[in-house]
């Protein structure tokens, strides 16, 4: 029988063996990104890919969570004759953490599996290792272009999605809680601050950039055919979403951890 803190040790190891891979792999993207050539090309496709064609999943998930998020506060509201109180909670909660993490998951789901499917393939079948054969870089070409899209495009898809999350809580608000228009409207913009928005679009840019990183990293080292490609997506998913929720809670901490509103 093995000894436990030997199996620690090795686990922890391990991680921290990951974990320097990982950082190694970023490193070279980032370095990659300062050196021509710049394949612009490679960067407006991916920027359409990862931006607008998450923009369904993201607005309808937005626009329900924001008027679930409505009801809900109303509800526990109305027990202290609080329900005022909807409008200022509602986008205080949707523009610092719901829009941004709700968001980034989303995303990444559909765009860390794609990313990770599509270089695991590549990676697989050796066209990787044709371009490197052609003199291209892999980095700057397939992963640089990954990197700058999704860090670019995260913060317009989470502004999109605090409009619509409060669009949908003044919805329900307003349609089925009978909340005054004007005053839900009001309430909102006083409550708001120029420190939710900034740290809401900090949050979705380093949100981008663990996406697209760990799609790209599972896919890049992707091994053992279609099995290997299989498991490269599903770590990709599950590393992106473990690494935007502890982000989140790192940049709300610096942000918000000392304020009392």
């Amino acid at each position: 029988m093995r000894n436990p803190l030997a199996l620690v040790g090795q686990i922890f190891l391990s991680a921290l063996a990951e974990i320097g891979k990982l950082s190694r792999f970023a490193g070279t993207a980032i370095y990659s990104l300062a050196m021509p050539p710049i394949y612009w090309r490679h960067i407006l496709k991916q920027m359409w890919l990862i931006g607008y064609n998450s923009l369904p999943v993201v607005g309808l998930t937005a626009l329900f969570t924001g008027a679930a998020l409505a009801q809900q506060i109303y509800v526990g509201g109305s027990r202290f004759n609080a329900a005022s109180v909807v409008p200022g909670v509602v986008v205080i909660a949707i523009v610092r953490e719901l829009g941004p993490v709700l968001g980034g998951l989303m995303v990444a789901g559909r765009v860390s599996s794609a990313m990770a499917a599509e270089l695991g393939t590549m990676r697989v079948t050796e066209q990787i290792d044709a371009l490197v054969t052609l003199s291209t870089d892999p980095f700057k070409y397939l992963i640089a272009p990954r990197l700058v899209a999704a860090v670019i495009t995260l913060p317009i898809l989470v502004i999109i999605a605090n409009i619509i999350g409060v669009l949908g809580g003044f919805l329900i608000g307003t349609e089925r809680l009978d909340l005054n228009a004007a005053t839900y409207l009001q309430v909102t913009a006083d409550f708001l601050e120029q420190t939710d928005v900034i740290s809401s679009l900090v949050k979705a840019a380093v949100f981008g950039f663990f996406i697209a990183l760990m799609g790209s990293y599972h896919g890049y080292h992707s091994r053992g055919g279609a099995q290997g490609v299989g498991k490269a997506t599903t770590n990709a998913v599950v590393s992106a979403f473990i690494t935007i929720l502890l982000a989140n809670l790192i940049i709300t901490v610096i942000v918000f951890g000392g304020r009392v509103a």
